[in-house]
């Protein structure tokens, strides 16, 4: 299971963008989890703002609370404690798993020389060798930092057999004004390459708020994924209690892959991501208090502190903008012009001054930072709130490096009064590309 924070509504990514705009792509698929609406044509990516992060046995105990099958599990801090779970477990086969956030466990590798954070054993004496060689240890995947991140708990989990691997979600779908159930019988693989290569193999079905899944819905479901004759009918109930789960929970996307067959006859939901609402964080406490923040870039939780979005880049001219898209255009003009964006900063909507300055100290304790470049298009961010923003940071953190600001939009004629009667070094840019020229120069100079 794979729980990941997200980044702004409806921001695309673009494939073919330039260098800089990749950089941050690369940064938005790592913090990100997709929307996949599905339709026989073509598939639509959509990547929702959603922070809160689970690690998979707490995701798999939600599910087992609705009722939904998964694997028997137990967690463990200790070495000793796996080697008693695996004991307790009496499996035929036992799956020892490492607890982090990033996804490549399986072929991560750890500091204690150890490969490896997933490993099957009939023995439950290996689950305790290899446990302590797990916890306490860095593990290194293509998704963690170059230094790994430390493993504090270990799954051990019973090992099933699958004979037939399925594809289950159920998201909302604005195209269809709530939930949508998607599924195919090609499941244990990336659901866009299904969607891509055998579109007809994706089944959709839009749920009635009121009414629930229908059980004739959660057959059809079932008899489209390939399940047949009882295993139709479990595969059925399945589908409605990983609904019941969704409502639950307050959640934006339950994906199930794969949703698998075993060879005793079982449906069982081995592997799957959850998204949730943070607009329902007041009534979902016990949820939200399992969020492992542990993991998390101490720069980007500072940042979302005060509602931003912030992703580090290599770079050393820092941007501080209003928007996915604008930030990603900024740092291709950047890139374009021989300069280097050292991070994407999104301030948002509704902004307050003190979001202005709480971003600045973020941008300025970053010791690569030469130089920052305010672009902002004021929409329903009011302009003359970046500007008294700007200048109480620019007197209280003792600016020393150059600063390029580009406003437009709402109150802009008030904003630029206030920066120019500041009295403080502005460099002041008419459009974007003049900012990003002026920007990329001050650091040359």
């Amino acid at each position: 299971m794979r729980f990941q924070r997200h980044l702004p509504l409806d921001l695309r990514v673009n494939m073919a963008a330039s260098m800089a705009s990749q950089a941050v792509a690369k940064g938005l698929r790592i913090a990100t989890s997709k929307h996949i609406l599905l339709d026989k044509a073509k598939c639509t990516w959509l990547s929702p703002r959603r922070w809160l992060n689970l690690q998979e046995y707490q995701s798999k105990k939600l599910m087992q609370e609705s009722g939904v099958a998964v694997q028997r599990f137990y967690v463990a801090d200790t070495a000793s404690e796996a080697l008693e779970a695996a004991k307790r477990l009496n499996a035929k086969e036992i799956v020892l798993k490492a607890q982090i956030l990033a996804g490549g466990r399986g072929k991560g590798v750890f500091d204690s020389g150890l490969k490896g954070g997933v490993h099957l054993t009939k023995d439950p004496a290996v689950v305790g060798e290899l446990a302590n060689k797990m916890l306490g240890f860095n593990l290194t995947t293509k998704q963690t930092p170059k230094e790994g991140v430390k493993v504090k708990t270990v799954m051990v989990a019973e090992a099933l057999d699958i004979t037939r691997e399925t594809y289950f979600a159920i998201l909302m779908d604005r195209s269809f004004n709530g939930p949508v159930m998607v599924g195919s019988p090609q499941g244990g693989m990336d659901i866009e390459e299904v969607a891509a290569s055998t579109p007809e193999l994706i089944f959709k079905e839009a749920i009635d708020i009121f009414e629930g899944v229908r059980d004739d819905q959660a057959l059809r479901m079932a008899a489209n994924l390939g399940f047949k004759g009882a295993l139709q009918r479990q595969a059925a109930d399945q589908i409605k209690r990983l609904y019941d789960l969704f409502l639950k929970v307050d959640a934006t996307q339950v994906e199930v892959n794969p949703l698998g067959e075993t060879p005793e006859g079982q449906v069982v939901c081995f592997d799957a991501k959850i998204n949730f609402d943070d607009n329902a964080e007041f009534r979902q406490k016990n949820v939200f208090a399992m969020d492992d923040m542990t993991e998390a870039d101490p720069t980007e939780m500072a940042a979302a502190k005060w509602d931003l979005k912030y992703i580090g880049l290599d770079g050393n001219i820092a941007c501080f903008v209003n928007g996915a898209g604008l930030a990603m255009a900024t740092c291709d003009i950047i890139d374009l012009h021989g300069g280097k964006p050292a991070n994407f900063l999104d301030l948002g909507g509704g902004v307050k001054e003190k979001q202005v300055y709480e971003a600045f100290k973020l941008l300025t304790a970053d010791p690569k930072v030469e130089a920052i470049l305010v672009n902002i298009f004021g929409g329903i961010v009011n302009c003359a709130i970046i500007a008294n923003g700007i200048t109480k940071a620019c007197r209280e953190l003792e600016l020393k490096v150059p600063l390029v600001v580009r406003l437009e939009g709402t109150n802009v004629h008030e904003a630029k009064r206030i920066l120019t009667e500041s009295g403080l070094p502005i460099l002041a840019a008419d459009d974007l590309d003049d900012a990003a020229k002026k920007a990329v120069a001050a650091i040359k100079k």
